[in-house]
């Protein structure tokens, strides 16, 4: 599987095909969220699946187990290649939501959000930093039996080396020189499947740009001498 997957974050259906068909011939899959799935439900996530890459549907389903359990079976037509529900509905919910996914579809859940910093969290009431909060719903996710979790860049290596055999799917991705907007923890795309991500999140860098086909196929190319390394190994 290709490494990069593109958020391609619009209501904009016309908008996402012609992001879609620009990067391709890069992408190892696209990651639709909330704002295009509110905007076109099942036949849009159809319409993008037509194009022919897998499917990252980045829907954070949080709610009790029955709930997301039934969520996730009736998005089980879809088929997607990645699912997120978040680790903080608990043991219960996450193991009734890998439950219910069909055998092609990886659960994933998310850990701390890439918007959110130290100060953040403790405005939230959580008593750990960044880092040992992913650490502690890692441990969480792996018990339940889901396939893994996402994660920035900033936990991506020590999560890696608590759960090997874990799939690390990282947003928050941005190229050096790159702008942050309302990412608060980001890593460049080579240190983050260096430190052992699975998939990388890559949205504004390239949909922004004046050409996503061009845009990726850069970020492609930087990471060329990673790939050849972790195919030898």
């Amino acid at each position: 599987m290709k490494p990069i997957f593109v958020a391609v974050d619009t209501p904009d259906l016309d908008a996402a095909l012609n992001i879609v068909s620009a990067v391709r011939d890069y992408a190892g899959g696209v990651k639709l969220g909330l704002e295009f799935f509110a905007a076109h439900g099942p036949s849009g996530v159809a319409r993008i699946a037509a194009v022919g890459l897998p499917m990252f549907l980045d829907l954070k389903l949080h709610d009790i187990p029955n709930t997301v359990a039934k969520a996730v079976e009736a998005l089980k037509p879809l088929e997607p290649a990645i699912l997120t529900v978040h680790a903080a509905g608990g043991r219960e919910m996450l193991s009734a939501a890998k439950a219910a996914a069909g055998t092609r579809t990886k659960v994933i859940a998310v850990t701390v959000l890439t918007s959110l910093d130290s100060t953040d969290l403790k405005e939230l009431g959580y008593r750990y930093a960044p880092e040992d909060q992913v650490a502690h719903f890692a441990a969480l996710a792996r018990e339940a039996g889901v396939d893994g979790i996402v994660c920035s860049g900033a936990e991506v290596r020590s999560a890696r080396s608590r759960w090997p055999e874990g799939f690390f799917v990282v947003p928050g991705i941005r190229p050096a020189g790159a702008d942050i907007a309302d990412q608060k923890r980001v890593v460049t795309p080579a240190q983050a499947l260096d430190d052992g991500a699975s998939v990388l999140v890559i949205g504004r860098p390239i949909t922004n740009a004046p050409d996503p086909g061009e845009a990726i196929r850069a970020i492609a190319a930087t990471l060329a001498n990673n790939e050849e390394v972790r195919v030898q190994a």
